[in-house]
């Protein structure tokens, strides 16, 4: 299993990148050559699927891929298959994954024969969504607290040089004092700052953690530039944004980003190129979606209909 998810990581994470499942001019077209009641599948559930890390937005894409595969789509069998094969919406299974991109492969798909030429295994472990109409297992949940594998961040902490490992100790104390996992924590400071203690932004963010003056000013933090003091406003900060969406991830670091009063106005990450490209940084590394969260820190945002 790891050799296998070491060889398919790179490609999906470049994959998810290039927002696969956004619908370019070439797949429009591609879409134009189905039928129509393919094509509408198609064109939807490639539309839910952009929100990568909505588990059930990825899950209703995955049912409908599933219905399309039924009809003989091989390209909702490759979309499906880079779903189980990442776990995203449905649960992470590789056999699954591999018996897509052969089905899709035997019908001339470019991509799934470069997919299964990556992972070489072959599989005759059909996923029972595509022989009848059922719905596809729904991914679970995972929560810091319950889970600890996030190994995209692992593997950048040890490629980090000796002269920025010493941010990571410094986090790891700090976020034991916040309640606030650690990985969660590098991976926002591996996108703002790549561990740069003097970093600044042309939006007058400063330090590690990206503090602009007023959020430094909120969280008591006296020198932007002092790295335990920045450390701890960003934590700070992170921690509230947990509370105030809910343990939701994916909001929580698009408010980091954007700022909570844009997640809120949008109703979920704003439609701005930056913060999309940022969240999808982070939770490239961080791959957790769920955090325990303090719900007395503060009321919930109104963008959270329930506490899952």
């Amino acid at each position: 299993m790891a050799n296998w998810y070491s060889k398919v990581i790179c490609i999906i994470f470049a994959v998810l990148s290039q927002s696969s499942h956004a619908l370019s001019e070439t797949q429009v077209q591609s879409f134009d050559n189905e039928p129509v009641v393919i094509r509408n599948l198609l064109v939807k559930a490639s539309t839910l699927a952009e929100n990568q890390y909505n588990i059930d937005s990825t899950w209703q894409a995955a049912n409908l891929y599933c219905e399309a595969s039924r009809y003989g789509s091989p390209e909702a069998m490759y979309r499906l298959g880079m779903l189980y094969a990442f776990g995203n919406g449905v649960e992470k299974s590789r056999n699954y994954a591999a018996n897509l991109f052969g089905l899709a492969a035997m019908h001339g798909h470019f991509e799934a024969q470069k997919m299964l030429e990556t992972i070489q295994i072959r599989t005759l472990d059909t996923p029972p969504c595509i022989l009848d109409h059922v719905a596809p297992k729904h991914a679970p949940d995972l929560y810091y607290g319950d889970y600890k594998g996030s190994p995209a961040i692992d593997h950048y902490i040890e490629k980090l040089p000796k002269n920025k490992r010493w941010v990571v100790n410094l986090v790891d104390t700090i976020s034991d004092w916040y309640q606030v996992d650690q990985k969660l924590v590098l991976s926002i400071i591996a996108a703002e700052s790549n561990f740069k203690l003097s970093a600044m932004s042309k939006k007058d963010a400063h330090g590690l953690m990206q503090l602009i003056p007023s959020t430094a000013v909120r969280f008591n933090v006296e020198n932007i530039y002092n790295a335990s003091q920045n450390i701890k406003g960003g934590v700070a900060y992170l921690r509230w944004l947990l509370s105030y969406f809910r343990g939701d991830v994916v909001l929580a670091v698009a408010a980091y980003n954007a700022g909570e009063g844009a997640v809120d106005r949008h109703h979920g990450i704003p439609p701005y190129k930056e913060t999309k490209a940022y969240v999808n940084k982070v939770l490239n590394l961080y791959q957790l979606k769920r955090h325990t969260f303090d719900e007395h820190l503060t009321k919930a945002s109104s963008v959270i209909k329930k506490v899952r």
